[in-house]
């Protein structure tokens, strides 16, 4: 018995990727790529005309970015199944898109053919395939998330923070702030004792990870 083929589409904003992709699906029957498309726009009509199982879409892209289209498509078209290629597996943008698009699965671009197309096969029998690397950076946004809401810094903390960073001293702050001198160091340490870091790269690091500045 003949199996029906898996309708792909893919969105790239780069032709080479889109070229690369299709050459990597050659000798695959059960996949036919019958949309491609540079604009991630222009894909949202494409979608309207032609049935597909399957968007294959770059992340990082101009106009509108893959989040931002996963998200448009969950919407229109939701019976169709998003697998997202990046070249880095940000964990934050990856949970936001499971959170707004439900997409299917998330891999990098250097996977090689053989996980391409298991992500491929494992979406189209209805599974979801996220590569172990961007499994890894899920988890690392997520306590990294719990760390920020355990800290429970405040909006003044995190304005300092930010002064901190540009380095401005404690009566820089103050006047900035239009705040004394005296509360700005008690805010410095009340800082310190809940992200626990003892001194300013500490901070400055920690702020970066968890995304204050």
């Amino acid at each position: 018995m003949k199996h029906p083929k898996t309708a792909l589409a893919i969105v790239d904003d780069h032709q080479i990727v889109i070229d690369g992709l299709k050459s990597l699906l050659q000798g695959y029957d059960q996949f036919k790529v019958v949309l491609e498309c540079t604009e991630p726009e222009k894909m949202l009509h494409l979608l309207e005309q032609t049935s597909v199982d399957i968007v294959l879409t770059d992340v990082m892209m101009p106009v509108m970015n893959g989040a931002e289209l996963s998200k448009a498509i969950h919407q229109k078209f939701p019976h169709i199944k998003i697998l997202a290629l990046s070249m880095s597996g940000q964990g934050d943008l990856v949970n936001q898109m499971i959170e707004d698009a439900d997409i299917a699965g998330y891999v990098l671009k250097n996977i090689g053919k053989k996980e391409l197309i298991e992500a491929l096969e494992k979406i189209s029998q209805g599974g979801i395939y996220f590569s172990d690397a961007v499994l890894h950076e899920m988890t690392r946004a997520t306590e990294l998330k719990k760390e920020t809401d355990e800290a429970h810094l405040t909006m003044r903390e995190i304005e300092i923070v930010k002064l901190i960073e540009k380095e401005y001293n404690n009566k820089q702050i103050a006047e900035t702030l239009f705040l004394s001198e005296r509360t700005v160091e008690t805010h410095r340490k009340n800082i310190f004792r809940k992200t626990k870091t003892s001194g300013v790269i500490g901070l400055i690091k920690y702020a970066y990870e968890h995304k204050l500045i």
